[in-house]
């Protein structure tokens, strides 16, 4: 990764929620010139990240100044690198709403979207199998 001031996003693209959500992120840290890469998990750069594809698959990873996040305090070092977001990564900061923001992620919005994703894989495995 280049210089300390750069952000980077691991998310998977396969996943039609985080792929909608990420691609939103993108196009406007493009059209603002911000400094963040967004790799896909699916195009074998995990290990970039030192994680292997499962891990990956599980939650939104950031890496920033050298510090790797995920779940919510990625989301936070993400939204406060966009203008347009700072107010949502000043509000999901605070204390009290940080821990319930964490908890909904940890507990129900990140494991269901990884069920969703194990989902895909054995269909897609599937379909393959029969052919």
């Amino acid at each position: 990764m280049e210089k300390s001031t750069k952000t980077a996003v691991l998310y998977n693209a396969s996943c039609p929620v985080c792929n909608f959500e990420i691609q939103h992120y993108a196009q406007y840290a493009d059209e603002n010139g911000l400094p963040i890469r967004f790799d896909d998990l699916n195009a074998e750069i995990g290990h970039e990240w030192g994680l292997d594809a499962d891990m990956a698959a599980r939650r939104l990873y950031v890496l920033q100044d050298g510090k790797l996040a995920s779940g919510i305090p990625a989301f936070l070092l993400l939204w406060a690198q966009m203008p347009k977001y700072r107010w949502l990564a000043k509000i999901v900061g605070l204390p009290v709403i940080r821990q319930i923001a964490s908890a909904i992620y940890d507990f129900i919005l990140a494991p269901l979207i990884y069920h969703w994703h194990l989902r895909r894989l054995r269909k897609q495995n599937a379909h393959r199998s029969h052919h």
